[in-house]
């Protein structure tokens, strides 16, 4: 690869606010026949699908120690249950990448992720959960150097204009969430 400056790139101009330079990444083979792209498809893809992974784990050791009921109980009037939580990740994943990249067909009810009065009891929601988290990684490990930038659309989603932008939107929003679950089950251990 090649980095150039935005003095180059511009001819030479270096009016920029607050005095700030970017670089500009533009792709060059180092030797006949050689692309740094499937390196860096390999690092992106390693470095995602690891992350993801590494949510799983967290989440695991948050919700593992809960009991069915308390895996169900709202500490606090106001906001959700670590299962709602759950089953919440698991739809927007199930969607977002699912749906959206993998084609998985699945179809999302936003609200009942939140309000099911009749919820699926801890085990069950937790393996629902793993299965997206597997059904993500294996999508990211198929993705090719050009995939990550494909167009991107869906519903509720109007910045992700990419794959790799909604594979990280989905991975700061399950990390947001596990963040609210340690929060919950903090709580839950105190009562």
């Amino acid at each position: 690869m090649r980095l150039e400056t935005a003095e180059k790139c511009a001819g030479g101009q270096k009016n920029r606010p607050g005095g700030a330079e970017f670089i500009q990444v533009t792709p060059r083979t180092a030797a006949k026949g050689f692309s740094f792209m499937p390196v860096v498809n390999d690092t992106v893809a390693i470095g995602l699908a690891a992350y993801y992974e590494y949510v799983a784990v967290q989440l695991h050791h948050w919700v593992d120690p809960l009991s069915n009921e308390q895996f169900w109980r709202k500490p606090y009037v106001y906001g959700n249950s670590a299962g709602h939580l759950v089953l919440h990740m698991t739809g927007n994943l199930n969607y977002y990448i699912g749906a959206r990249v993998a084609e998985t067909g699945y179809r999302r009810d936003r609200d009942r992720e939140f309000t099911d009065k009749q919820p699926p009891q801890k085990d069950e929601a937790l393996r629902a959960f793993d299965r997206a988290i597997a059904m993500v990684v294996a999508t990211i490990r198929k993705q090719s150097p050009t995939d990550w930038g494909k167009a991107y659309t869906a519903e509720r989603e109007p910045e992700a204009a990419d794959r790799f932008q909604i594979f990280l939107r989905c991975a700061g929003h399950a990390y947001h969430h596990v963040g609210q679950i340690v929060y919950l089950s903090r709580e839950l251990a105190r009562t």
